[in-house]
């Protein structure tokens, strides 16, 4: 018996062995990337020199920087449009719709390989495509060809059994599996869903769950290719891109899930695996209420809104903000007559977009409660530094909004059925790649706020400096940099954005990072949790840190600190203590596997998790400088 994700990757495998721990590199049959990470993967991709892309598919979604406040995201979009054009590209214009959500209606199909410049990229295996979110160098690696990279994670195996209650949802177990695994239990792992149970799951029900178990750290997500799959496939006029994909088997450890069992949960602030049954903690007001984002901007989740709407108003002073996935979603609530439901119950209707999700408008009032149905709650992401944002689902969300406190939904009545289309209307909006001779015509448009990649300098001999900063456990890539409508408009500006470093956690960070002229960063378990965004590692290099420590890292922000020749090293608890805020430090490198630290309380040996390729892209000064040795160029 093979695991889902085993028979995967023994068909796109072109080095290692699938084996936990083996670190293997897979053929990527397609990219995607979002703009807030896009406009920098592109840029890399250039460095490259290369005429075209070399996948099967690569689609260009703009759908973070929506927010146009002045010329610089705007710019952005029109150097992503004219690069998707130019190197054989699929470009999504803002307002579109949500990466995730759009791949799954246009592109997403079984036993593909899938990479994208975004962490929630594994929403795509609701569909048994195996998708991996990365930074955004690895993914302009792929568009090059270039098989990609990563440790062959432990399967663990989710059991469903039985059904959803009513008034429970996909979301709630979702939040289940992060109540059991937590934010870290997650990682060396891909979750794969098995069993009777999940049958009753329809695609965007999958979609939820694949998208919340980036949140516990895991590699990825997978749920078989089944007649469900097939189902949402004919609907969205894809039958062709169905292949099936059974459940066998072969999971190394297997954690059980009675669905019947399950109740409405929440998760607290300020984490996603903070979780508690809402029943438990009920009865708190709220002022905003938010539906949409990636997990839960589907038309099943907004038709099950809108007819717990009809007929309603939501409580006075509770602001209700709807973000629907895709323009597809928008116009079969228009068609369906949902959408009105919506309008007079005092929802106000956002674009297509990310938008509040990653701090871009919609930010709660001060000291608010804001319940969202989003997977992220970080202190702060909502743009709002001491709001408190819980996650739920749809249905808590809407009976919330409407009673103008935590609800649990199951005093509601009878629970709202919906029908989904037997097809849907076509996506709208996309703009396909041109052919190669009409390409190479297309001029690159580039914005004054789009600066050129830096250089990369090899590794030196030895590394002396302070440490700059120390963290404690699950400090997430949006501490390191944030999001937010002021922020995400620098993402190509390099410079600029560096100034944010850290910004949150200590406002000194970055005017001590350039009179010291660079440095290192101390941190606990499991730092850099959360966004894909490369940009948190980049900013480092840029301002001359070339070495992280820390108890254990997350998987994307690993490979980014490596890819930007960061020297990742380990420690442990002991370690962590000795090393304070304000030390110099002198690191040998003659060796990068154990690295011999120097400190006026001493030395020790410190273990880094570099694979041999690995070790020969950090002393050449990153990925990039590799890459192109390797092509060639």
């Amino acid at each position: 018996m093979a695991t889902l994700l085993e028979r995967i990757v023994r068909r796109h495998l072109v080095e290692g062995r699938p084996s936990p721990g083996e670190e293997v590199a897979v053929r990527v049959d397609q990219t995607l990337t979002q703009d807030a990470t896009g406009t920098l993967a592109y840029l890399e991709f250039e460095a490259l020199g290369l005429p075209r892309v070399r996948t099967e598919l690569s689609v260009s979604y703009v759908d973070h920087n929506t927010l146009q406040t002045d010329f610089r995201s705007a710019d952005d979009h029109r150097y992503l449009l004219s690069v998707a054009r130019r190197y054989g590209i699929h470009f999504s214009p803002p307002g579109t719709g949500i990466c995730h959500q759009l791949h799954l209606e246009r592109f997403a199909s079984p036993g593909k390989t899938l990479l994208g410049s975004d962490s929630h990229t594994p929403t795509a295996g609701a569909v048994g495509c195996l998708a991996m979110g990365a930074g955004g160098l690895d993914v302009a690696l792929a568009m090059a060809g270039l098989p990609y990279s990563f440790t062959y994670p432990e399967v663990l195996g989710i059991r469903l059994s039985g059904e959803l209650p009513d008034w429970v949802s996909a979301k709630d177990l979702a939040l289940e599996v992060l109540r059991r695994l937590g934010v870290r239990g997650g990682r060396g792992k891909a979750l794969e869903y098995f069993g009777a149970g999940v049958r009753g799951l329809g695609v965007p029900e999958r979609a939820t769950v694949a998208n919340l178990g980036t949140e516990t750290g895991a590699t990825t997500s997978l749920f078989p290719s089944d007649g469900v799959t097939k189902q949402f496939l004919r609907a969205q006029g894809r039958e062709g891109d169905w292949t099936p994909l059974p459940e066998e088997g072969g999971y190394g450890e297997v954690e059980e899930v009675e669905l019947g069992r399950l109740e409405p949960l929440v998760a607290l602030p300020h984490s996603p695996g903070n979780v508690r049954p809402v029943r438990e903690v009920e009865g708190e007001e709220v002022q905003q209420v938010v539906i949409g984002s990636c997990t839960n901007s589907s038309l099943r989740d907004l038709k099950v809104v809108a007819r717990m709407l009809k007929g309603r108003r939501v409580a006075e002073g509770v602001d209700l903000l709807i973000s629907p996935g895709s323009r597809q979603v928008v116009e079969h609530l228009v068609r369906s007559g949902e959408m009105r439901y919506l309008l007079r119950a005092g929802a106000r209707i956002l674009e297509c977009a990310c938008g509040p999700c990653i701090g871009m408008g919609g930010a709660p009032p001060s000291g608010a409660a804001s319940l969202r149905t989003f997977n992220r709650n970080f202190e702060g992401r909502s743009g709002t530094p001491d709001a408190r944002v819980f996650l739920v689902s749809p249905e808590v969300a809407a009976a919330s909004a409407l009673e103008g406190r935590l609800t649990d939904p199951r005093g509601m009545g009878r629970y709202p059925r919906v029908r989904m289309p037997g097809r849907f209307l076509p996506s709208s909006g996309f703009l396909p790649p041109l052919p190669p001779g009409e390409a190479e015509r297309v001029e690159v448009v580039r914005g004054p706020n789009i600066r050129p990649l830096p250089e990369f300098s090899p590794l030196p001999h030895v590394l002396e400096g302070r440490v700059l900063l120390k963290v404690g456990d699950d400090v997430s890539t949006d501490h390191i940099l944030p999001a937010g409508a002021e922020v995400l408009p620098l993402r190509s500006n390099l410079p600029e954005l560096a100034k944010y470093t850290f910004s949150r956690l200590d406002p000194t960070f970055y005017r001590r990072a350039e009179q010291e002229g660079g440095g290192f960063v101390v941190g606990g378990e499991n730092y850099g949790q959360g966004s894909s965004r490369e940009h948190a590692a980049l900013v480092l290099r840029y301002l001359g840190v070339r070495a992280v420590m820390a108890k254990s890292f997350a998987r994307i922000h690993l490979d980014n600190l490596i890819n930007f020749g960061i020297l990742p090293l380990l420690l442990n608890a002991s370690q962590y203590e000795e090393l304070e805020k304000g030390e110099m430090l002198s690191l040998d490198t003659a060796g990068l596997r154990r690295v011999r630290v120097r400190w006026k309380g001493g030395e020790m040996v410190l273990p880094s998790p570099l694979s041999e390729k690995e070790e020969e892209m950090v002393r050449v000064g990153g990925k990039l400088p590799w890459a192109r040795k390797v092509l060639g160029r």
